[in-house]
């Protein structure tokens, strides 16, 4: 009995519509990247274990995928570790290669490796699947494309600013309006972790705040007490679970909190100069909001953290995020390459425009015209003109099988065609072609030069 086919958990299939609809946001994306000044890369869907590993924290590292190594590879199998139970080290002698978890490692091995040809500040954007070994659920799957946008080898706080107005671009151009930008620092989660007492656990602090939004602040407090943290400690930082006020209410706050932190302090300016600089030129329809909870539990983020959330009327996680990663290619060697990025989930950007109704009608438009077959040579005569309506730009195809007439204007109207082309032996003795309009039902007969300019 033949097995029934499926994908793989947490993949996808995608339909004809459903890739004109991913590509419109890719085009989209890229357009602005490319207003921006950033140049396109790629890297390989795999990397070496080692590029991948102890880069993302212990969690990230779960969740990568391990690529198993060719041939027989149980017979380099570390035998002790399988006698000890040790997994990891199982695991690093049969898998050398893991698939990509994200798209920064990469580039700051992809900047390392080529670093005496890049042209120092970099700006580069990358459009790529990657892969996590992740619970799947709504808006989140473990192969999915990521949108990124980086800058390496400057510290300008200027960079920040114009990704604040990067991600405003975007989703102004997708008609996606009403986003909310949120911002924080790192070196203020640190300023936290110093003034409570706590800046070896620095890690565990953030790890438990990223997770406000899903198990609440309660929840967030058990785990934090869990890891360690009094609270007495806790109650120090109190004000910082109350997200309401203005930007500048937030920043009072933090500079009340964070007086005795040098770095917090930094953190703050940081902030400031940001939101400074934004609120003077202005966000088209986004607007930024200041989340001092915001703590993306990633290890690499050293200044501004970014996070995008969906407008408020979707349910939906985080359509996009990024941060400053003052010393990233120091894991490989080239130290003191301060790098900036932002990054945009194709997936749920989508599952938002889709249930927003934002897809113009016109993404989905593939063919324009249907060349209705009636045998060898009205074929002929049609594939004629179907190759000078190609030219034009207009897409254009014919019929393979001299059908039943019922059946090929079917086909027609399943593939949602607009135009019809009966191109028989009255229409070939005349030089013409007679062009149905398929939504109203109107007929004429043209010369080539008039359907042309009709199909237009």
């Amino acid at each position: 009995m033949a097995q029934k086919p499926s994908t793989p958990k947490g993949t996808r299939d995608f339909s004809p519509v459903e890739v004109a609809k991913r590509n419109y946001i890719f085009d989209t994306i890229k357009s602005q990247f490319e207003k921006f000044g950033f140049q396109p890369i790629e890297t390989p869907s795999f990397e070496n274990s080692e590029t991948l590993m102890g880069k993302y924290g212990e969690e990230g590292d779960r969740l990568i995928f391990k690529i198993l190594n060719s041939g027989d590879f149980l017979k380099k199998a570390n035998e002790k570790a399988y006698l000890d139970k040790d997994s990891n080290k199982i695991t690093a002698s049969i898998s050398e290669k893991a698939l990509r978890y994200d798209l920064t490692v990469p580039f700051a091995r992809y900047v390392v490796q080529h670093q005496s040809e890049i042209e120092f500040p970099f700006k580069r954007y990358q459009i790529q699947p990657v892969w996590r070994a992740d619970r799947p659920q709504k808006g989140r799957f473990r192969e999915f494309y990521q949108c990124d946008a980086d800058v390496v080898g400057s510290e300008s706080l200027w960079q920040e600013v114009e990704f604040v107005q990067l991600y405003d671009a975007v989703f102004t151009a997708l008609g996606l309006t009403g986003v909310s930008i949120k911002i924080n620092n790192r070196k203020i989660l640190s300023g936290f972790a110093e003034v409570i007492g706590e800046k070896d656990r620095l890690i565990d602090f953030t790890v438990a705040l990223d997770k406000l939004d899903k198990i609440g602040e309660e929840g967030v407090k058990k785990e934090m007490l869990e890891k360690g943290i009094s609270s007495e400690a806790l109650e120090k930082i109190q004000p910082i679970f109350n997200k309401e006020g203005s930007f500048s209410d937030k920043i009072d706050i933090l500079t009340g909190i964070l007086t005795s932190s040098e770095t917090g302090k930094q953190g703050i300016e940081e902030l400031r100069f940001v939101y400074n600089a934004v609120t003077e030129l202005g966000l088209d329809t986004a607007t930024l909001e200041l989340d001092v909870t915001l703590a993306r539990g990633l290890n690499y983020y050293t200044g501004a953290i970014f996070e995008v959330a969906a407008p408020a009327t979707i349910q939906m996680g985080s359509i996009g995020g990024g941060g400053r990663y003052d010393d990233l290619t120091g894991i490989f060697g080239l130290k003191n390459v301060s790098g900036v990025g932002i990054s945009f989930g194709l997936d749920r950007i989508y599952l938002v425009m889709e249930e927003l109704g934002l897809f113009p009608e016109t993404v989905t438009q593939n063919t324009r015209v249907l060349f209705i077959n009636f045998g060898e040579k009205e074929a002929l005569y049609a594939l004629k003109a179907i190759r000078d309506l190609r030219q034009k730009g207009i897409s254009a195809e014919l019929y393979p099988e001299d059908a039943k007439m019922k059946k090929q204007m079917n086909y027609a109207n399943k593939r949602e065609i607009p135009f019809v082309v009966l191109a028989g032996v009255e229409e070939m003795a005349s030089g013409k072609f007679g062009l149905k309009n398929m939504k109203t039902g109107e007929q004429q007969k043209l010369t080539i030069e008039e359907l042309t300019s009709g199909l237009k």
